[in-house]
């Protein structure tokens, strides 16, 4: 299937997260496989990650310099903490949300991660392409996400699907897009001129 986003200037129509809940059926048990989220030229690499409910995340620092990812949201709080250059951290998150993700030094870095309570879930490409292999036979939940796109559009994008069959292509707007300001992880504004921490403090 395909996403199109009209309100895109970007053409990339990549992050849009869609899965599938069985609809009086039950959900296979188990968990994902461990992600990953780099730090990398003061980003976070992949912008967007959906996983399953319970999966591990690993947060490698690729920059000469510290990161500290956090979250203060109700998707799932979480801090990993103050993170050196060629290091690695690790979070499990345990409870389905929206888990909106940023860094305590550098106020421009921020990403996404999907926490979902099924294993049929896909992110899709610049392109607006996503395939959701080996999902069983039945009827579903289908729901969509994009950080662009208010709640109250993406509720109006939920639908019932009955497998196998064709999920016809989704036409997503940014209009009403959110574009949240947030504070550190200490609910206070970041410093006006931002300085690298460097492993070096003599740098």
């Amino acid at each position: 299937m395909t996403v199109t986003d009209p309100g895109s200037k970007r053409q990339d129509n990549s992050g849009v997260v869609l899965w599938l809940e069985p609809v009086g059926g039950t959900v296979p048990g188990g968990i994902g496989q461990p992600s990953s989220m780099l730090h990398k030229n003061k980003t976070f690499v992949p912008h967007v990650i959906a996983i399953r409910t319970g999966t591990k995340v690993l947060f490698p620092n690729r920059d000469p310099f510290f990161h500290n990812a956090f979250s203060n949201y109700d998707g799932q709080v979480f801090d990993i903490g103050l993170h050196a250059p060629g290091t690695t951290r690790e979070f499990t998150f345990k409870r389905p949300g929206i888990v909106r993700v940023f860094c305590n030094i550098h106020p421009t870095m921020s990403a996404v991660i999907v926490v979902v309570d099924t294993p049929y879930f896909a992110v899709s490409d610049a392109a607006g392409t996503l395939a959701l292999p080996d999902v069983p036979a039945g009827e579903y939940r289908m729901h969509v996400f994009h950080e662009r796109v208010a709640p109250a559009a993406l509720r109006t994008l939920e639908r019932s699907v009955s497998l196998p069959g064709t999920i016809p292509p989704l036409t997503l707007s940014a209009a009403g897009s959110l574009e949240t300001p947030h504070l550190n992880k200490l609910g206070k504004p970041y410093p006006a001129v931002i300085k690298d921490q460097y492993p070096d403090p003599l740098r």
